[in-house]
């Protein structure tokens, strides 16, 4: 069960499922309307946050979302989209943070040096 909340590693092809998923359910929900269909309009919510949740890994802000779709007026609202669009861009700019500092590791080799450059100091 753990191994479910773990963020897997975002690509386009899973930042493109996870946003089509989101605009999908938001679409349906307000192709629904905003009085009827109470129970489908939460079956809705409640797959789209085990689909989205599976292709790019649970995040605390898909909670809320889901609470708030409850709010009649607020179910109307792109609230998927947009809940999507923000963690997407919070894990791409944390997975670009974390790529160039594992790769400056201080117990990696320095880079080669150019053959004649050696310990040469320009002014």
């Amino acid at each position: 069960m753990e191994y479910r909340l773990l963020k897997p590693a975002l690509t386009r092809s899973r930042m493109l499922a996870a946003l089509v998923i989101a605009m999908a359910a938001d679409a349906f929900q307000i192709a629904t309307g905003a009085w009827g269909w109470f129970f489908l309009d939460q079956f809705t919510d409640v797959i789209a946050m085990i689909l989205v949740s599976a292709t790019i890994g649970f995040h605390i802000l898909f909670l809320p979302t889901f609470v708030a779709e409850f709010i009649p007026a607020v179910g109307m609202l792109p609230t998927w989209t947009g809940c999507v669009l923000l963690v997407l861009a919070r894990r791409w700019k944390e997975q670009q943070y974390v790529q160039p500092q594992a790769e400056s590791s201080p117990s990696s080799a320095p880079p080669p040096v150019p053959p004649g450059r050696g310990d040469i100091i320009d002014v």
